[in-house]
């Protein structure tokens, strides 16, 4: 057994008696005390914990609550903008993509959750049926488009053939490549109505941080359901699907259709900055003018530049960094 091993089994296992701990303290509290309130009871958790625990919750809890108030105002504007789309008969389709356990789903609720459901729709297709294997590649996406005054959020997109498919051998040649050379005009026919926004972003995680969080979500039953079988191979397979991503941004990465890349390591900075970045790029009345929308360039990358950046680390090292 390797040192890190050994290092990883022994924070599991102060992590398993450090909520062990937590949990017979507070059954102890409930057998001991009867509170009329929530209050009361965690009140009186905090003062029965130890100093060490104690600190270690309330730091938490207050990162927690402090991000989630970070993110209350440009929530606020997302609203705006979502009125404003409604009034104008106007449309945007957001792309959300990128590498397993890069933060798309959790940034996607993030976007979301103050906005009216009525006019927005989260679509993650599954597998396509036999019927759909048949059919264009992007009919079934097609299909999801917004009506007027509508954002359809995809959690993975039509991209799923330039990455996934491709990288795992569920699409053939012919059909990546037919993909490749059609997509850019499939995409400005998209947006020939004058009325519809494309909005293409790239979530992009290092190797280390995406092997933690698999690590994760295989030890904690909340988040297993998300573990799945092209899960488990990404890391092996992370070069091809960097190669990947650069044939991606290379072929279409457009002036009409850009991508954006977002650096996703850190969850919060990335929900913060792509909220930010939709309200830049989909414009809107009523625009607050004293909050800060200016992007992060560490987290925000546009495509253009990601290319140069992947170009440069292959003339220097041979190969790609990420």
């Amino acid at each position: 057994m390797t040192d890190q091993n050994i290092n990883l089994r022994n924070n599991r296992r102060k992590t398993t008696r450090h909520i062990a701990n937590i949990r017979e303290t507070i059954e102890d509290i409930r057998e001991i005390d009867n509170f009329e309130n929530h209050a009361d009871h965690a009140q009186s958790l905090l003062t029965r914990l130890k100093s060490k625990q104690r600190k270690s919750i309330i730091q938490s809890a207050l990162t927690a609550h402090l991000q989630t108030e970070d993110l209350k105002p440009y929530q606020a504007e997302l609203i705006k903008m979502q009125v404003h789309l409604e009034k104008s008969d106007r449309k945007a389709i957001i792309l959300f993509d990128g590498r397993d356990a890069a933060g798309k789903g959790g940034t996607i609720r993030r976007v979301t959750r103050y906005m009216n459901e009525k006019h927005y729709r989260i679509v993650a297709l599954g597998r396509p049926s036999n019927i759909q294997r048949t059919e264009l590649h992007m009919k079934r996406y097609i299909e999801q488009f917004p009506h007027a005054g509508e954002i359809v959020l995809f959690d993975r997109s039509w991209y799923n053939r330039a990455m996934v498919e491709q990288v795992m051998g569920f699409c053939s040649k012919p059909q990546y490549r037919q993909f490749m050379n059609r997509v850019n005009d499939y995409e400005k026919s998209f947006i020939s109505d004058g009325k519809t926004q494309l909005l293409k972003l790239y979530f992009s995680v290092s190797k280390k941080e995406q092997s933690r969080r698999f690590e994760r979500r295989k030890n904690d039953p909340l988040r297993q359901w998300k573990l799945s079988e092209v899960d488990l191979q990404a890391q092996d397979m992370w070069d091809q699907f960097t190669k990947a991503k650069y044939k991606l941004l290379n072929k279409t990465h457009t002036p009409e259709n850009p991508w954006f890349i977002i650096r996703s390591d850190n969850k919060h900075l990335a929900r913060l900055e792509t909220i930010k970045l939709i309200l830049n790029q989909i414009k809107y009345r009523g625009r607050a003018r004293l909050l800060d929308f200016e992007l992060n360039p560490d987290i925000v990358i546009p495509g253009d530049q990601e290319l140069k950046n992947m170009e440069a680390q292959l003339a220097q090292k041979g190969a790609f960094k990420e």
